[in-house]
């Protein structure tokens, strides 16, 4: 299983690795600290290791913008005790905050708790899935790899419409009525404008042209491998 440790002390680095790797995980570390956005990008880890005191911009930088487009659990590794810097830590998104010094063996205990975890919600939570583009009933977000974006009631109402009838074409008429609540009434441009959000929010996954409009009839959600 893949953990990207983003820290710049090379002993504690060699230190942490050779422990970690003894127990089956694969360790990736980071060369180019200009690009640690674009480290876990192609890394695509399970679980970040992420140190606070780093060259240019520090941690809490890296975890808010990494937090904007992965949900991986990322556990900060830090000399920073102070109980402001720790609940900074968790506001932005981290999944727990461990002090310098530190065991290793505690480090790796809360590995294994965090990703046991974080298999069972995904295990437990209802999904629909397509190729690599998953729909997480439950929570109402939609993922793909390992970046996710939340769906408003309606978005996921017609998300899921298109992926339960992948390649085919969805009449508006159909996606209308999923919108329709009873004894409710809904605006005849609401579909067009949950479209488009839809699309906008695929392409901030990566995918464009996923949905093509059929002008008067509906919409075709491509079966692809993504």
């Amino acid at each position: 299983m893949r953990i990207l440790l983003i820290e710049d002390d090379l002993k504690l680095i060699k230190y942490i690795k050779k422990y970690l790797t003894a127990y089956d995980y694969e360790v990736f570390t980071v060369e180019d600290f200009d690009r640690i956005l674009d480290t876990v990008d192609q890394i695509e880890p399970k679980l970040i290791i992420l140190d606070i005191n780093l060259p240019s911009f520090d941690g809490f930088y890296y975890l808010k913008r990494i937090r904007k487009s992965h949900t991986m659990p990322i556990i900060i590794l830090s000399a920073r005790s102070e109980e402001g810097e720790q609940i900074r830590g968790m506001e932005l998104g981290a999944d727990d905050y461990v002090t310098k010094p530190f065991s290793v063996g505690i480090l790796l205990a809360k590995i294994n708790a965090i990703l046991r975890r974080t298999k069972h919600i995904s295990d437990d939570e209802n999904k629909i899935e397509d190729g690599k583009l998953i729909l997480l009933e439950d929570s109402l977000k939609l993922q793909y790899e390992n970046q996710t974006v939340e769906l408003s009631k309606n978005e996921y109402k017609i998300i899921k419409l298109l992926l339960q009838n992948s390649g085919k074409l969805v009449s508006r008429d159909d996606l209308f009525d999923a919108l329709t609540d009873y004894n409710k009434f809904v605006a005849e441009n609401t579909l067009n404008v949950n479209i488009s959000r839809i699309k906008n929010k695929l392409k901030e996954l990566g995918l464009e042209h996923v949905i093509t409009t059929k002008r008067g009839l509906g919409y075709v959600l491509h079966s692809t491998d993504y």
